[in-house]
């Protein structure tokens, strides 16, 4: 088995794509955009995006990949904590560093450890967390990276921090991307997304009282830009429950008159 996923090596979706798959062949790939594409394409058989981190909320680029640029399903979900660390070159020490590298969402789950300890630092954003300590390393001594204790023993860093969240509880939520749908498991997630034809009250609250009615748990309820009109939405909404099940058959025939377009993501076993 292929498994794509957002490289390069050390990253948190390498990670993850171990947990999912342990054997499988790992492919790494510059953005999840591409991870998508590379499933599409077939030169993986599945993908790991991260669609969600406890600290910083929603990874907008994977919603929005499910949105508008995939047919392909959830197959599987996986929360993996989260353990940032600061990484330098070696010899290199706390009162040198000028310039941070990591991915944006690092910097946003470390703000108040670095403003605690590197305040005057600069902060340059990077397409992944391993990428980061790469080009920390080509620095003369004057610059650090935050990823994971892997990356730095893949490109020869040093970690002088360890475990520098803000949060100890920080995980993020990673998806499996793939073809088909996994059958029901009695304990399952089925993640929607769906638009109104026109904006009127009451729109959200007629397709949540579906879900009320049959006392459905809907476990996250998000919206994102439509990317066609200012001030329209695309809502998103995770239910306990699979699309096969009768209750969740039910309730999808149940909103899809009230919407314009309903749009499933997929049904896949619930990690918890």
């Amino acid at each position: 088995m292929k498994l794509a996923f957002l490289g390069p090596p050390g990253t948190f979706g390498e990670l993850a794509a171990l947990r999912f798959e342990p054997s499988a062949e790992l492919v790494p790939f510059p953005s999840h955009a591409a991870v998508a594409a590379a499933v599409e394409s077939g030169q993986a058989d599945a993908g790991v995006l991260a669609i969600e981190n406890s600290v910083s909320g929603s990874v907008a680029e994977t919603l929005d990949i499910l949105i508008h640029d995939t047919t392909l399903q959830v197959q599987a979900e996986l929360v993996l904590p989260v353990e940032h660390n600061l990484i330098v070159r070696p010899g290199t020490r706390t009162s040198d560093v000028r310039i941070i590298y990591s991915h944006p969402q690092a910097f946003g789950q470390c703000r108040r450890f670095l403003q605690r300890e590197l305040p005057g630092a600069q902060v340059e954003a990077a397409l992944s967390t391993a990428e980061a300590v790469a080009l920390m390393m080509k620095r003369p001594g004057d610059a650090a990276a935050i990823a994971t204790v892997r990356a730095a023993e893949l490109h020869g860093g040093q970690v002088i921090a360890h475990d520098i969240q803000d949060s100890s509880l920080n995980a993020t939520r990673f998806v499996l991307l793939g073809r088909g749908t996994p059958g029901p498991t009695g304990r399952d997630r089925t993640s929607i997304a769906f638009t109104f034809a026109e904006d009127r009250p009451g729109s959200l609250a007629g397709v949540l009282i579906e879900f009320a009615r049959r006392g459905i748990n809907c476990t996250k309820i998000e919206s994102r830009p439509t990317r066609l009109v200012f001030g329209e939405y695309v809502f998103l909404i995770d239910f306990e429950g699979h699309q096969d099940d009768p209750q969740g058959a039910e309730v999808l025939d149940a909103i899809r008159p009230l919407c314009a377009h309903v749009k499933v993501f997929g049904s896949y076993p619930r990690w918890q």
